[in-house]
């Protein structure tokens, strides 16, 4: 063949949904860890790779686990953390739950990239398509296998910043999740937390108003990172998003603020939301033993606020309806100011950019 030829048949092929002109790696066969492509940062050009970690339920840990009952759970690490620091522990979730339980080193994982890097926290749109990467891996890499698993029961949790990804993973993946635990969770990239204002929360994300800096935060990539932002959720209201969605977080809470006008924004929606708002009189010490940012047990919390909808057994156990995201390869598209974002399925896993809105 020739290189014309040859180059034209490359890209045919990488026009084509689900098909990678790299390949996959396989699951471990036991609990661990591996590294797949992600999607290009624009601040640092070039390949990317993230850390996926994998935990399987049963006594030995193995992919042997997994059985027709099996879902998969999202648990996701807080701002500046790694692997499942700040979330619930995956290997309750497993047993608990009868679940594949994935934690992520999405973007800005780790204190030096998160906290002391000179780049702005991404906040939530490049991470969050990095945990659904992670996602749609374990996914396909079960059904490459051939291995029955339960995928109606897709679950994601996570603590502070993994609060934050779990909501904006379940935005832009509308029709993927079961439900979604977000335990004291950035709402959205407030002023204050993009350009480090006083008086607030001490949270300081490294974003500029500078039109001209690279850090320059646009509105459209602000109105992004809203979690509850009235039109997109009325967008994934239209899309038949039917994930449970539960948000705990504490009334006392100085560094993740704006719980109330996410909930008051979730209730207006007609999503299906539960607000649990912690309050001294509910700490007991050993589940929730604060009202501020920390809360407590943070894998206790999972089970005691929905665990009855993740387990499996339950008469009140939670299944998703329809195909995944993953599985209907359809655009998800968010309006903005200025713009459109668009959450592309066509290779099933999810990648996102920034285009103009089509005119009707």
């Amino acid at each position: 063949m020739s290189v014309a030829r040859l180059a034209v048949a490359l890209a045919a092929i990488a026009a084509r949904p689900g098909v990678e002109l790299q390949a996959a790696p396989a699951l471990p066969d036991a609990a661990g860890t591996v590294s797949i492509p992600a999607q290009e940062w624009p601040l640092r050009p070039g390949p990317r790779e993230i850390t996926v970690y994998i935990r399987y339920p049963g006594s030995n840990g193995t992919i042997g686990g997994v059985r027709a009952s099996t879902g998969l759970f999202l648990s996701l690490h807080n701002w500046g953390g790694t692997a499942f620091k700040g979330t619930a522990d995956p290997a309750v979730l497993a047993d608990t739950f009868d679940v594949v339980a994935i934690g992520v080193d999405y973007l800005q994982s780790g204190r030096p990239a998160a906290i002391e890097g000179p780049e702005p926290y991404d906040h939530g749109y490049l991470q969050a398509l990095d945990a659904l990467r992670a996602l749609h891996f374990v996914f396909e890499g079960l059904k490459r296998r051939g291995i029955a698993f339960d995928s109606t029961r897709i679950f994601t949790t996570g603590g502070s910043g993994g609060g934050n990804v779990s909501l904006m993973a379940n935005k832009l993946a509308p029709r993927t999740f079961a439900a979604v635990v977000d335990m004291c969770g950035m709402k959205k990239l407030s002023d204050d937390v993009a350009f480090n204002l006083p008086g607030g929360s001490s949270l300081n994300a490294r974003w500029t108003r500078d039109r001209g800096h690279p850090f320059y935060l646009s509105p459209d990539a602000q109105e992004l990172r809203f979690t509850s932002h009235p039109g997109h959720l009325a967008e994934m209201k239209r899309l038949g998003a039917t994930a449970k969605i539960f948000t705990v977080h504490g009334v006392e809470d100085a560094t993740c603020t704006g719980a109330d006008e996410f909930a008051a924004n979730m209730k207006a929606s007609g999503l299906d939301f539960t607000y649990v708002r912690v309050t001294r009189d509910m700490l007991d010490g050993a589940v929730f033993t604060s009202a501020g940012h920390a809360l407590g047990n943070r894998t206790q919390i999972v089970v005691q606020v929905a665990g009855r909808y993740l387990d499996q057994a339950s008469p009140q156990a939670l299944h998703r309806r329809g195909p995944t995201d993953f599985e209907r390869r359809q655009p998800i598209r968010y309006a903005t100011a200025n713009r459109c974002w668009v959450i592309d399925y066509r290779r099933g896993y999810p990648e996102g950019r920034f285009e103009a809105i089509a005119k009707k």
